[in-house]
């Protein structure tokens, strides 16, 4: 059992998620993410027109049972703090903070426990290949995911596609120290925010 995860559902206890999203939809977004078996664990959905940031996050394409919401609280926020929140339990996860205007051209993010201090954080792998990756689109992104101490949670490895938009992400700690519910919103997340640098 992961470390955080005891009550979650099974989808929460994977080692490995890959997370899809179709580059060409031009309102919203529709979101897949899938076991290493090539099993649907989650679907996801981005709301269109709206000017606070709402993602959600279901058991199936039915959409038939809410996992997770994750929210902004400000309006159009380059700094935009992500709250994740559990729709089964209606308790609060803890949330993602990006980097404002230094995340243009590197990407990192503070993931915040509930009541706001840093427990972790989301960063691309090198400075080099994160400016690159700006100017030269089939230079996939590379990403880590650290706990407190610095010690690597995760791994998130993009995979060149021009039509759909792919992330590994990967556990690379036996027992992660941070809530796998966290660890799937940054996925989605990453999935959301990269298209704004397409």
């Amino acid at each position: 059992m992961m470390a955080g995860s005891t009550g979650l559902g099974p989808a929460f206890q994977h080692r490995e998620y890959l997370f899809r999203r179709k580059v060409l939809k031009l309102f919203g977004g529709a979101f897949h993410v899938y076991d290493s078996n090539g099993n649907l664990v989650f679907y996801g959905k981005q709301a269109a027109f709206k000017l606070k940031e709402d993602f959600r996050i279901y058991a199936d394409e039915q959409m038939s049972q809410e996992l997770l919401a994750i929210k902004t609280p400000k309006i159009l926020d380059i700094s935009a703090t992500y709250h994740i929140t559990d729709s089964q339990t209606k308790e609060a996860v803890g949330a993602l903070k990006r980097k404002g205007l230094k995340s243009i051209f590197f990407d990192e993010w503070q993931i915040l426990s509930t009541d706001g201090k840093e427990i972790g954080k989301l960063s691309e792998k090198s400075w080099a290949l994160a400016l690159l990756s700006r100017w030269i689109k089939l230079i996939p992104q590379s990403y880590v995911i650290t706990g407190a101490g610095g010690n690597q949670v995760a791994a998130i490895q993009q995979h060149f596609n021009p039509f759909v938009l792919k992330y590994t992400l990967s556990l690379t700690e036996p027992s992660p120290s941070l809530d796998p519910r966290l660890l799937v919103g940054a996925g989605i997340l990453l999935c959301g925010i990269e298209m704004r640098q397409q």
